[in-house]
């Protein structure tokens, strides 16, 4: 009966794990999905995407739902009881992202056919690959339980935030030298904003590895880019 009862519980953690995987390529693909639908001006795909996130959002209630009834049922403890948790958190942050993919996705129908220069793309381009590499690499290192290369992509976060950073000056200049540039430009900074914080919640997912694995919560402060806390607050400002 005991061995019965551990092969039905590993059967529903797997099967967790599995909708949590589902749930990250998917948001993978819009990730990428998104950068083409900026570099070719293709507003059909921009639809797509934000079509495709209501997927995200039903395994997420899915996920949570399952996560409720295990707990209610298995009463699980201590590693167990932390692979739960840790599961229907990841499933929120990639849920999260969706959005914030999704946002972006707005932001280039919003563009009405009027897209930026393709010279001013390419800032944008390296935050989303950036972005798009370290959310494979959590990932990874979630379906491995990888301490290691979960705190390799906690660790490099800031690189992200030094893009945006850069990112945010030079737009800030094209709208200062024309205001013809405006508008094209406040849509790719909130688009550069909502890549920076997938690269935030790839770092959640980090942090939850660490916690899964170890038992234990970091105690060290997340890195961040230089002049990190000015851009945050000429943002607030403006």
């Amino acid at each position: 009966m005991n061995q019965h009862i551990v092969s039905a519980y590993d059967s529903e953690i797997k099967s967790l794990q599995k909708k949590v995987v589902e749930m990250g390529g998917i948001a993978e693909k819009m990730l990428s999905d998104v950068l083409e639908a900026i570099e070719k001006r293709d507003v059909n795909l921009a639809q797509q995407i934000i079509l495709i996130d209501a997927r995200l959002d039903g395994l997420q209630r899915e996920i949570d739902e399952q996560a409720i009834h295990t707990i209610a049922r298995r009463q699980p403890m201590a590693v167990d009881l932390r692979e739960i948790f840790v599961v229907s958190q990841i499933a929120g942050d990639i849920e999260r992202v969706g959005d914030l993919v999704k946002n972006i996705g707005k932001r280039i129908i919003a563009m009405e056919g009027h897209f930026p220069p393709k010279t001013l793309l390419s800032g944008l381009r390296n935050m989303n690959l950036l972005a798009l590499g370290q959310f494979k690499a959590v990932l990874d290192a979630y379906i491995q339980k990888d301490v290691s290369a979960a705190m390799n992509v906690w660790s490099n976060d800031g690189g992200i935030d030094r893009l945006y950073n850069s990112l945010f000056r030079e737009l800030l200049t094209y709208m200062m030298e024309d205001p013809r540039n405006i508008t094209f430009c406040t849509h790719l900074l909130f688009s550069a904003k909502n890549i920076e914080r997938v690269g935030d919640h790839a770092t959640n997912i980090a942090e939850r590895i660490y916690y899964v694995v170890t038992g234990g919560m970091l105690t060290v402060s997340r890195p961040r880019g230089e002049d990190g806390a000015d851009m945050a607050a000429v943002e607030t400002n403006t």
